[in-house]
């Protein structure tokens, strides 16, 4: 049987997915730097490896003979994302994924040396290398899947999605933010005049601070078992689902920014814990894509964590584990409720978030079109930064187009998954609310068990066997609908 042949292909390319999974997280997490260079031959030799293993023309027989026998839906879900993936795949010669592994590998890495630096001017290089290489990619994939160049690459990260909506969705919230910002940050001030912002006394010591992120951790629900913290450079969730690797980053003047990028790693580390167990070689039953990912990891964060009464259980943990004397909920939520248009994506609120997101988005269409050079990013950066949220990033790298390592590491087309996933995580929370009335209640308790049955249920259980939309209109009862995020901002900020 030709299911057969593939079931037995999969098997083995889950297999080397996992050791290059964990050889990436090595590399990121405990690697020293004089094993950079032999760790991006071993991994490209992989990544070819693993290609020519699921891209061989012997595979298109199978899929075709797989689609005529006798399967259950199961079974055909997993041969109609296999030949999807499939087709993916060819579009890339292993040759050419070999090049492009280790090439963003030994960006990445000069990436984390020179951003310290605040140097442009020896990281442009390397950068201007991985454009090419991502348009070579762009145009390959266009050729194949019959898409725009750009396109191609956001289907890698988000089977579906398409510029053209997407931008029509971010014109409508860039217009929205625009308003609403100013607006926000007037309610801020108000509350400030009757509440001053009361600064918390650290220094925080690392072990302290990595103890409550372990203690909240578990209470949310994630399963140590499959599953650890570690430090990196820039906060991530990896591994496999029955091991999944999240890292955080800590300063000791503060402990916030740290906390809220584990609760939401955690999101992604939920939902890869919660994929079905079963069959977990079949391509159908791995996460959904990007923006669902993210979805999961802002519902964590975003609905959840920064709620009142997500404070209510969790401020007692911090008081006795950082020694918050005399803090209140208050205080404390006058942080996690800021607005500040500030510098850095990943610790930017969720009103200002979206403009770091749009700003990427139209920069690296531009980048991977050819129409706007790798040496003329900091000048538009700086440009976009100053009309979305009126700061400068002039001369300011490590701040501005160095901040992320998404573009080192040759991740074109994934940025629209964060503020879609943020959209999509506001209208499950509307969700969960009508099926458990009392949510916020249980939330209070730090009783997560239904909130995370209804995940579950309605979107980890899911994994790949629909698409995103038919996941969120099945869970939510409507597709993807905007309204639900702009209210949710509105009654937090505004109120």
């Amino acid at each position: 049987m030709s299911f057969a042949e593939l079931d037995h292909l999969c098997r083995r390319l889950e297999a080397m997915g996992h050791a290059q999974a964990m050889l990436g997280v090595d590399e990121a997490v405990n690697m020293p730097d004089g094993g950079a260079e032999k760790r991006a031959e071993a991994m490209s030799v992989l990544a070819s490896m693993a290609h020519e293993m699921a891209s061989a023309p012997h595979i298109a027989d199978w899929i075709d003979k797989a689609e005529n026998e006798d399967l259950d839906a199961a079974q055909k879900a997993a041969v109609a994302e296999f030949k999807r993936s499939y087709i993916n795949r060819t579009c890339l010669s292993s040759d050419f994924v070999a090049r492009q592994v280790n090439a963003a590998l030994r960006c990445e890495q000069l990436w984390r040396q020179l951003r310290a630096k605040n140097d442009w001017k020896d990281f442009l290089p390397s950068f201007e290398n991985i454009v090419l290489l991502a348009q070579e990619e762009a145009a390959r994939r266009s050729e194949v899947l019959k898409l725009s160049p750009y396109d191609a690459l956001v289907e890698q990260y988000d089977p579906g999605s398409r510029t053209t909506e997407i931008t029509r969705v971010f014109a409508d919230l860039k217009g929205f933010l625009k308003g609403f910002i100013p607006q926000a940050l007037e309610a801020q001030s108000r509350r400030r005049a009757q509440h001053p912002l009361q600064a918390f006394a650290g220094p925080f010591p690392i072990e302290k601070q990595k103890a409550l992120g372990l203690e909240l951790m578990k209470a949310v629900g994630f399963d140590f078992h499959h599953g650890r913290l570690d430090v990196s450079h820039h906060p991530f969730c990896g591994g496999v689902p029955s091991d999944v690797r999240m890292t955080t980053r800590y300063r000791t003047d503060e402990f916030l920014s740290s906390l809220m990028g584990i609760l939401h790693e955690t999101g992604h580390g939920l939902y890869e814990q919660n994929l079905p167990h079963d069959l977990s070689h079949w391509p159908s039953m791995k996460a959904r894509g990007m923006a669902m990912h993210e979805s999961q990891s802002l519902f964590q964060e975003m609905q959840l964590s920064r709620r009142p009464e997500f404070w209510g259980f969790a401020l007692p943990k911090a008081r006795e584990i950082l020694g918050l004397e005399g803090v209140t909920a208050d205080d404390l939520l006058a942080h996690v409720h800021r607005v500040e248009r500030g510098f850095i994506r990943v610790d930017a609120d969720e009103a200002t978030y979206p403009l770091h997101v749009i700003l990427r988005f139209e920069i690296e269409q531009e980048l991977v079109s050819g129409k706007l050079a790798a040496k003329d990013v900091p000048e538009v950066w700086d440009a976009k930064m100053r009309e979305y949220l009126g700061l400068s990033t002039a001369g300011n790298y490590k701040d501005g187009p160095m901040q992320d390592v998404h573009w080192p590491s040759g991740a074109f087309g994934y940025f629209p998954s964060y503020t879609l996933g943020a959209m999509m995580a506001a209208q499950q929370w509307a969700a969960v609310e009508r099926s458990i009335p009392d949510a916020a209640a249980q939330i209070a308790k730090g009783d997560f068990s239904a909130i995370n049955a209804w995940r579950k249920e309605n979107i980890w259980s899911k994994a790949s066997m629909l698409s995103t939309p038919e996941i969120m209109q099945q869970a939510t009862g409507e597709p993807l609908n905007a309204k639900y995020f702009e209210e949710h901002l509105k009654a937090r900020y505004l109120a």
